[in-house]
């Protein structure tokens, strides 16, 4: 068992650690931290948690650096996870605030977490897949032509013209209208297209055309919102932290690269919104990312899947401020989408 002085050591360890990138020695420990215990003391805790594997000896320095294991230990019993600032918390409201679309957020919401946290940033695009029918509409425009229109639980709305062979009467337009819901009506976007698909050999000529058009639509909706896509921004602080990888960074970078390895990572940290989830080194090497941590936090949009916004990075991070960013700004995603 470790005690409380240990890790409270252990702590003191990790922080001088990451601010200085050099190996902490017990002298440094009683001069920089308030112990109030002598440095015989403190190299008696420093074995304790060698024996634990939570520091070891880069080499024969007389100082230590937190191992994987430590680092683990020191972010699970991290409960004061710094608050941003007030002139930060401000700089998320004004910088995202200026977003005109959900492209340009994400563009922004990137850059602007690897600018807080000097780490490479990464935003899952959120997606349409769990979106459901809610309702089609059909609008008479012309005698041959009408305009189909789908509205998604999501609030989605797309729209699209179905030129027609025969002019299309009222009463026959409300009784397709009527069929077209029983057989769309609370489907995901793909299993709608199918269904819609599926009823087209079978139907009148003259509604054959409507069928097609909303089939394609679902199935172009369906395709578009894939949850496979990624947003990355910092690069240059990722390459700026070379030397905190014991190996070359550049198995790193091509693991980042594929984004479908980040997107599986991003799928085993699930979690609830606003709860923020780390992985460090090891625990990422199923992944080709064993010398790295990620920090991630969920953010959520009505109608769409929960998404995720996280950073790459070395070990030897920052966790506190790093957690405090990321969860910060994944807020104000959830609440700013929420609202729009």
């Amino acid at each position: 068992m470790v005690s409380e002085r240990s890790l409270a050591v252990l702590r003191a360890i990790v922080q001088d650690y990451v601010a200085s990138r050099e190996p902490v020695g017990s002298k440094t420990i009683v001069e920089r931290h308030a112990f109030g215990v002598s440095a015989a003391t403190i190299r008696n805790d420093m074995a304790l948690l060698e024996e634990e594997e939570l520091i070891a000896a880069p080499h024969t320095s007389s100082g230590r650096i937190p191992t994987d294991k430590g680092y683990r230990v020191f972010v699970d019993q991290l409960t004061d996870i710094r608050p941003l600032s007030q002139a930060q918390r401000q700089a998320i409201e004004t910088f995202l605030g200026e977003s005109s679309d959900l492209d340009e957020l994400l563009a922004r919401t990137v850059r602007l977490v690897s600018q807080l946290t000097k780490q490479l940033a990464v935003v899952q695009y959120p997606s349409f897949a769990s979106a459901r029918v809610r309702h089609v509409e059909l609008v008479s425009i012309g005698p041959t032509r009408v305009l189909c229109i789908l509205i998604a639980d999501s609030g989605q709305v797309e729209q699209r013209l179905a030129e027609v062979e025969h002019p299309v009467d009222d009463d026959t337009l409300a009784a397709l209208r009527v069929r077209l819901n029983e057989i769309a009506g609370g489907l995901t976007m793909a299993d709608a297209a199918e269904a819609l698909s599926g009823e087209i050999a079978s139907v009148d000529r003259r509604h054959a055309q409507v069928l097609h058009t909303l089939a394609a639509t679902l199935a172009d909706e369906a395709r578009a919102q894939r949850p496979d896509r990624l947003v990355v921004a910092g690069a240059a602080n990722l390459v700026a932290t070379e030397q905190d990888f014991p190996g070359s960074i550049l198995g790193v970078i091509e693991a980042i690269e594929e984004q479908v390895v980040l997107l599986r990572l991003f799928g085993e940290m699930a979690t609830d919104e606003h709860s923020v989830v780390v992985r460090i080194g090891r625990e990422n090497a199923p992944f080709g990312l064993g010398e790295t941590s990620v920090v991630s936090s969920a953010f959520e949009v009505p109608g769409r899947d929960v998404s995720r916004l996280g950073i790459v990075g070395p070990t030897r991070m920052d966790y506190s401020n790093s957690m405090a960013a990321v969860r910060a700004v994944a807020r104000y995603l959830s609440r700013t989408l929420g609202e729009s």
